[in-house]
């Protein structure tokens, strides 16, 4: 019984706040709205707190309390994870009030959400490169911000996510090997693992695939010396070894080391010594 009564009374509370608030979206009061829509907005109703905030931008704007109310709203469609629509909002604030209370924290979760946007490394990234801007943007503005730190880890794992696809482009090139078939232009899938190894590694300098990268580009300066035709193979040989002591000074503990080390004494048997050379 007492179990019915209570389900019964909370029906009845929630029909008068439906009620309550049906009347709120019809009311012509924008102060009451305002002061309703930040009681939502800090108790965590954000949707009832948008459908407020969505009027009010428009009927406030070039106040005080439209400022704020653009900043919540984008806000709200931020905890409630839709950050596309988010990003527009917190975007329109920080070109509307360049100056504003709330610019630092707008320009901060509008970088936040599109790095939330930010998609599986295999897929298309322009959306992680939209966010690496806006991040970037941020810490130009605000270079001495409490939040730099955290935007740093954001633009530091955007940047592993691109090395990542890079990487898998890497590897794809090396298990290609000989096969000609996409070799249309020219040149080999080594020279091309090559290549775009040494891109990645100039455009993040830094990235934690770094020792992988590195020992890429040395298996396949082996691969390829050992496929060149005699003119052309002690050299690369020579570019191999002169690879591997550069592991080896970077990544004295490298997890393949052993690797590299096999490597380099296979090279070094098809390489002339300085004599050798002034016999010949």
């Amino acid at each position: 019984m007492k179990k019915a009564l209570t389900i019964a009374l909370i029906s009845v509370l929630m029909l008068s706040s439906c009620n309550s608030y049906n009347s709120l979206l019809k009311s012509t009061d924008y102060g009451y709205k305002y002061e309703a829509a930040k009681e939502y907005y800090f108790s965590g109703q954000y949707t009832r707190a948008y459908q407020l905030l969505e009027e009010l931008i428009m009927v406030m704007k070039g106040s005080d309390r439209g400022e704020e109310s653009l900043f919540m709203l984008g806000m709200c469609f931020y905890n409630l994870r839709d950050y596309e629509t988010a990003t527009m909002y917190l975007d329109r604030y920080t070109k509307t009030y360049t100056k504003g209370e709330y610019t630092e924290l707008a320009r901060f979760y509008s970088g936040r959400a599109s790095y939330m946007q930010s998609p599986d490394p295999r897929l298309d990234q322009s959306s992680t490169y939209a966010a690496l801007e806006k991040l970037q943007d941020f810490l130009e503005f605000h270079p001495y911000s409490d939040l730099r730190e955290d935007v740093n880890d954001m633009i530091y794992d955007l940047q592993n996510r691109l090395v990542q696809k890079e990487f898998e482009n890497v590897q794809l090139y090396y298990n290609l090997g000989t096969y000609v078939g996409n070799c249309q232009t020219g040149g080999s899938n080594y020279e091309a693992c090559i290549i775009t190894a040494e891109n990645a590694l100039k455009s993040f300098p830094y990235t934690r695939l770094r020792e992988d990268l590195y020992m890429m580009i040395l298996r396949s300066r082996y691969e390829l010396a050992q496929r060149s035709v005699l003119s052309k193979s002690e050299e690369r040989f020579q570019q191999a070894i002169d690879e591997y002591y550069g592991f080896k000074n970077e990544f004295p503990d490298s997890k393949y080391m052993k690797e590299a080390d096999q490597i380099y004494k296979r090279c070094s048997t098809r390489v002339k010594t300085k004599e050798e050379r002034k016999v010949n």
